[in-house]
């Protein structure tokens, strides 16, 4: 009988894969690469990089105003883990993820985790118009000048949308998902950080 990977041990799994990734690009036909540059991201293909506490860099520092006009520091929720989604409107895998995030959001803010979105792209109606057609309450950042992002200490590349980061209650990164985040594993990996903060 062969033996099943628990969860954890899967993305746990899953984070020895990224190490490999640069080998695999590698392997990728020059038309698929072409092919990313032109519609002007990287896709991921969903790797999750869960770091233990004793692994964790520095806290990261994320400011920057809303769409709203509202300032964002995320110093100010030091002590909540924090969703930070990096995103644009019409990037595909965007779409595809955006209704695990609004359940994700929906279920986890009652349970105090705070969530931003970083929008790489995208003036104010074009943002407006995919909240609204996602359901995404939550704030997002605009960041055409790449301030937001190169304040994260390569924990995001520039051109990886999306990327889904989980801060712990420190603000130190303690998970990464390059590409299109599930419902399933964004609970998981809420869940661990949650449950370091109890």
């Amino acid at each position: 009988m062969t033996p099943r990977l628990s969860r954890r041990t899967t993305l746990r799994l899953g984070g020895s894969l990224l190490v490999l990734a640069p080998l695999l690009a590698a392997c990728s036909s020059s038309s698929d690469a072409a092919s990313e540059a032109n519609a002007g991201y990287v896709s991921g293909d969903g790797v999750v990089v869960e770091i233990p506490p004793e692994g964790r860099a520095d806290p990261l520092e994320i400011r920057g105003t809303t769409y709203d006009g509202d300032d964002f520091d995320s110093t100010a929720l030091r002590g909540a883990p924090l969703l930070i989604n990096v995103w644009y409107a019409s990037c595909p895998p965007c779409r595809v993820e955006a209704p695990a995030l609004k359940a994700v959001h929906s279920e986890y803010s009652a349970l105090g985790v705070e969530f931003v979105g970083v929008n790489t792209r995208d003036k104010a109606g074009p943002a407006a118009a995919f909240e609204e057609t996602f359901g995404i309450t939550y704030p997002s950042i605009p960041d055409t000048d790449g301030a937001v992002i190169a304040s994260m200490d390569g924990s995001v590349s520039p051109n990886a949308v999306p990327t889904t980061l989980i801060l712990d209650a420190e603000g130190r990164v303690a998970a990464r998902i390059a590409g299109a985040a599930d419902q399933s594993t964004l609970e998981s990996l809420l869940d661990v950080v949650l449950a370091e903060a109890a």
